[in-house]
């Protein structure tokens, strides 16, 4: 699991945003420079699931599944590059007699064509995912009130 440590700067419907610093963790993450909820900076600010009842000002410990967090790696990265790539073998071998392309180009409409279906799928799923609680970061502690 991982465990970040941040104050809670809003509340909302059984939820909060804790402001976090980038830790050593996110230096190792494929995502640090483009991350959505950092904006590029230092601090991030993270909804978490708040069923402790912690309170604006209060420092707390937020945590994020890693089974949940390896899931959602996969359907982000390697969902599209597996279907770019069954897309480009597809158009390679029928392409011909699916539309009348050869070879290259066939395996090249078809790749994009596949990367670009899996984006949407990617999307629609994501949504869905992101409405489950597992998903998303949950408040474990009140380490200090604020």
């Amino acid at each position: 699991m991982a465990t970040e440590k941040g104050v809670v700067g809003k509340l909302g419907i059984d939820t909060a945003w804790v402001k976090t610093v980038k830790s050593s963790s996110c230096k190792s993450c494929a995502s640090r420079d483009s991350c959505a909820e950092g904006g590029g900076g230092k601090q991030m600010e993270v909804e978490a699931i708040n069923t402790i009842g912690a309170q604006i000002g209060d420092e707390v410990l937020i945590n994020v599944a890693t089974s949940s967090f390896v899931k959602a790696t996969f359907l982000l990265y390697v969902f599209p590059i597996l279907c770019m790539i069954a897309g480009a073998v597809i158009g390679q071998n029928y392409g011909s007699s699916l539309i009348g392309l050869e070879g290259s180009d066939a395996s090249v409409l078809f790749g994009f064509a596949f990367f670009f279906v899996s984006v949407v799928i990617v999307k629609i799923y994501g949504n869905k995912l992101g409405k489950n609680n597992e998903y998303r970061p949950r408040i474990v502690k009140i380490v200090r009130h604020g």
